[in-house]
């Protein structure tokens, strides 16, 4: 449903150093029928002097409550200027947005969830949309990469999956990255599913063909308008898109989750 939306601000606060979590509700009469994990919203700064929305994805998704929870770091001028929400105040989002990841492919089999940096919070959407169908043999790992050891999310990622974390500084969890957890705790899986920086998502694609199993991965683009006009977010693909009749795809619209083969990511 992508439609303009004034939301309401439930709570804002800080997690660790530059990253904030923001819960927004929305008015029943515009309380979306599905939101997938994967997906994601722009918000709008507040004031006349940056017009463009900030994309952000979805952290958490309350349907019974119409809320939307964001993780963000606070980078630039427009997502610090959300900093200063508080409850109460109104923000103005597009959305739901993008291409989420496909549940009935992940069903039945031990999901391996890998999240660096600011590629974590959807990942605790997806593992919360994941333990719904642990009746049907579902397993979820994650591993969560971080700077150090502010180790956000990791709490809450626990109540769904098994956690394993790695940390650049090596203050928490293996010294490395992701992909340096997993082969220090030897864990094994029949899919992959991933968000962070492209140099990670890069190795993971390398790591899933070495494995022979799927991944999918969600790509960060800078984006403007978020709903596939300006072209802006387009990523290098191995197939002729449908849009665009050449090797790019919107990530936008297509994306942002992909599976890892249909991407050029060299």
């Amino acid at each position: 449903m992508k439609k303009k939306t004034t939301m309401t601000v439930l709570d804002s606060h800080m997690l660790a150093q530059d990253i904030w979590s923001l819960e927004l509700a929305y008015a029943p009469e515009d309380i979306p029928d599905e939101v997938r994990p994967g997906q994601f919203a722009g918000l709008y700064p507040a004031g006349g002097d940056m017009i463009l929305m900030r994309p952000i994805s979805i952290c958490r998704w309350d349907g019974t409550r119409g809320t939307l929870r964001f993780v963000y770091r606070a980078a630039g001028k427009g997502t610090r200027s959300f900093t200063s929400l508080r409850a109460g105040d109104r923000i103005d989002m597009l959305g739901i947005l993008g291409n989420g990841y496909d549940l009935e492919k992940l069903r039945g089999k031990h999901v391996l969830l890998l999240g660096g940096g600011i590629g974590v919070p959807p990942m605790l959407e997806l593992a919360a949309a994941l333990q719904g169908t642990a009746d049907s043999g579902t397993k979820v790992t994650a591993v969560m990469g971080y700077r150090n050891s502010g180790l956000f999310l990791k709490d809450e990622m626990e109540v769904f999956a098994d956690v394993y974390t790695a940390t650049e500084d090596g203050s928490a969890g293996t010294k490395g990255n992701v992909l340096d957890a997993v082969r220090e705790n030897k864990i094994q899986a029949d899919v992959v599913c991933a968000c962070g920086p492209l140099p990670m998502l890069r190795a993971i694609k390398r790591y899933a063909q070495e494995k022979n199993i799927p991944a999918y991965i969600s790509l960060e683009e800078r984006m403007a308008c978020g709903v596939g006009v300006c072209l802006g977010c387009v990523a290098k693909t191995t197939k002729v898109d449908d849009h665009s009749k050449v090797h790019n795809a919107r990530v936008c619209v297509e994306g942002p989750v992909f599976s890892a083969d249909d991407v050029d990511l060299d």
